[in-house]
């Protein structure tokens, strides 16, 4: 690593530096003034599901997503981020965001309404994939909270940093390499994130109604609320999405070919345990398929590799057409303490840590690895602040706080690199803050969740819903100005339209669509 922290400290390359692309997603549930899901439609006035570029839904018609546009700048994101807040809560109606990973009640699956995206062949497939999920793990699953932070850096590093390692074949395949390298080594080190941000120790006990076996204590007499006294990240862990029969399908990215022959291999061959499921017979679809994958996006990873797609185009043809263009980070909860469910702070550590995971040695990774990273990865979310707790690394054992300060200490030449192309400390800052959580436990978010479930003597419920009320009054005390509204409005407008041309152009049947769809495997 410390060649390329030399080769990075030109003024040329600390220029290309300040340029990082980013991108946020940022899941929140719509609810009830009471905290209940809400029942109604994806308020028109937010415009399409289907096509508005930054306000759409996920699994659920009340799991509302939020997207910024691709932005260098660390403020302007979150400001865009904040300004769509804004924008939907002068919208809704005798409803709030819920500002936490774990979902508010759940009265069973019949009171998640799955998402809908109008009439056209698009459409229809994106609602029928989540019915499939629903019926594959329940829709309980699918309303956990999340925070996606796209990743990439600007094709002129790329291009330098190329030329200067002199390697054959193309540009794109050594972009596709290195961004591999940076995935194998992110799931190496993905549980310090975990550790640092995880921020759902505690759920409430209405989502886990009617399972047994879950291992989770009561934090209070009535058993209103389910914990652990040291998880940091249960949204991560077997309770969140996860799928016992994925756990067959071993994903390897040491090259993109066996990426793709693996999430390929997943699309194409049925299972036995989803023939009973309705795909298509006499016109009822309850899932697109009955294999282990419906499509891609199926497939739980805690990073993605990505390209962005043409019009009808797979995620796995993209990524043969052009090469890796960006990583996806998914192991992000939404912080309950941050209005728009992550900070400044955040972002700078994850730059740095996201750097750092790209220019430190990744070897190819085996399947006794493999293991060893789960293995890390469940004892962090399950005992992250256990005193004492140790994890794999290589073939010892390595105490998780001693692990942590030596990456830290790695990570910080990155932070220092960063705060040198951008001046200022913020990176050496936000690397010091995640530090002393390091050096104390107390300071994580998992832990302060439980602390003030405690202090204030609150089940997990009505805490968060105190969160999310206050967060609904801040983002109300501050609406946006007129010109903001009016684009927001105008965006809207354009994306209905959108929509009913997508609709009007339709020429083929639900069945043609999904089989040229599906045609696109063949020949990946």
């Amino acid at each position: 690593m410390q060649q390329h922290l030399k080769a990075l400290s030109t003024p040329d390359s600390l220029a290309l530096l300040q340029r990082i692309n980013r991108g946020i997603e940022k899941e929140s549930l719509r609810i009830s003034e009471e905290g209940r899901i809400a029942q109604s439609p994806h308020p028109v006035a937010l415009g399409s599901a289907l096509t508005h570029p930054s306000i759409t839904t996920d699994y659920s018609e009340a799991l509302l997503e939020f997207i910024t546009p691709v932005d260098t700048g660390v403020e302007s994101s979150l400001q865009t981020l904040s300004d769509i807040h804004r924008y939907v809560y002068s919208q809704l109606d005798g409803e709030i965001l819920w500002s936490a990973s774990m979902p508010c009640v759940v009265a069973g699956d019949d009171s998640i309404p799955v998402a809908q995206y109008g009439s056209s062949n698009v459409a229809r497939m994106k609602t029928v994939y989540r019915y499939g999920l629903g019926h594959r793990y329940g829709r309980a699953m699918q309303v956990i909270s999340g925070i996606h932070y796209n990743f990439s850096l600007p094709t002129d590093f790329w291009q330098r940093e190329w030329q200067e390692a002199g390697t054959p074949g193309t540009l794109e395949d050594w972009v596709t390499s290195r961004y591999l390298g940076l995935i194998r080594n992110f799931h190496r080190y993905s549980w310090l994130l975990i550790y640092l941000f995880g921020a759902s120790p505690a759920l409430c006990a209405s989502f886990l109604r009617g399972r047994d076996g879950h291992g989770l204590q009561s934090l209070e007499p009535e058993g209103k609320t389910l914990y652990l006294p040291h998880a940091t990240a249960l949204r991560m862990g077997d309770l969140g999405y996860s799928s016992v029969a994925q756990r067959d399908l071993r994903v390897c990215y040491n090259s993109l070919d066996n990426y793709v022959d693996a999430l390929r291999h997943g699309i194409m061959q049925p299972r036995p345990e989803y023939s009973h499921i309705a795909n298509g017979k006499n016109g009822d679809y309850q899932q697109l398929n009955t294999s282990l994958l419906q499509i891609e996006n199926e497939f739980y990873s805690t990073i993605r590799p990505k390209r962005v797609t043409y019009s009808g185009e797979t995620p796995l043809s993209a990524l043969r057409r052009g090469g890796i263009e960006y990583v996806e980070v998914r192991c992000i909860d939404v912080s309950p303490f941050s209005p728009v469910g992550l900070d400044a702070e955040q972002i700078r550590f994850l730059d740095s840590f996201l750097l750092f995971c790209l220019l430190e040695d990744s070897p190819a990774c085996d399947e006794a690895e493999q293991d060893r990273i789960q293995a890390n990865l469940s004892a962090v979310v399950n005992r992250g602040r256990e005193p004492g707790l140790t994890l794999m690394r290589r073939n010892d054992q390595c105490s998780l706080t001693q692990w942590a300060d030596e990456l830290l200490a790695s990570i910080g030449q990155l932070a220092d690199l960063l705060d040198t192309a951008h001046g200022g400390t913020a990176y050496r800052s936000a690397l010091s803050a995640q530090q002393a959580k390091v050096d104390d436990p107390e300071l994580t978010p998992s832990a302060r969740v439980l602390r003030e479930l405690r202090e204030r003597n609150l089940p997990f419920f009505r805490w968060a819903l105190a969160q999310s009320q206050h967060w609904a009054e801040y983002f109300r005390s501050e609406p946006l100005p007129a010109a903001s509204r009016e684009r927001f409005a105008r965006e809207g407008a354009e994306s209905l339209a959108a929509q009913r041309a997508i609709e009007e152009s339709d020429d083929i049947s639900f069945e043609q669509y999904l089989a040229r769809f599906y045609a696109q495997y063949e020949a990946v």
